[in-house]
């Protein structure tokens, strides 16, 4: 088998643990579809509030390896579980990309600045959340850090 970088089957590139906080099922069930698609192995995890994402994450002995995290949830808002995961010493480092339908300038700004790793916009269409997703993973891999961020979203019509 060739090994080179360009002939990798993608699945050896990503996480082994992707946790994904949204409480619309619909979104859960695509983001999975498209993970699937990717041909992303390993462990996937969908919890539907903020409030079972925290708990999760400080009930769990192995963390994810990346956190998508829904902006607009019940019980607990992805800002508030951004906020508190980066303010755990055992949660801190796990790497957070936010998605949101869209975002405010000024709440883009307050995300960065409170460690998400980086900004989704929610693509309204099955192929370009693939490549939204595929954007994510890669970054992962370049162990992205709070001063390196990027915003990938769906360009206006």
């Amino acid at each position: 088998m060739n090994t080179s970088n360009n002939t990798l089957p993608i699945t050896y590139l990503f996480p082994r643990h992707i946790l994904l906080a949204d409480d619309d099922e619909d979104d859960c069930l695509l983001f999975k579809d498209a993970l699937d698609e990717l041909l992303v192995s390993g462990k996937f995890s969908c919890v539907t509030n903020g409030e079972k994402l925290m708990e999760l994450l400080m009930d769990s002995e192995l963390l994810p390896d990346i956190i998508f995290l829904d902006m607009n949830m019940p019980r607990k808002s992805g800002l508030q579980c951004l906020l508190e995961i980066k303010a755990n010493e055992s949660l801190k480092d796990l790497p957070v990309v936010i998605l949101s339908t869209s975002f405010e300038p000024s709440m883009m700004k307050r995300l960065y600045e409170n460690g998400a790793h980086l900004c989704l916009k929610k693509p309204n269409e099955f192929t370009k959340l693939k490549e939204a997703i595929h954007s994510a993973l890669s970054l992962g891999e370049l162990a992205l850090t709070a001063d390196k961020v990027a915003v990938v979203s769906q360009p206006s019509n």
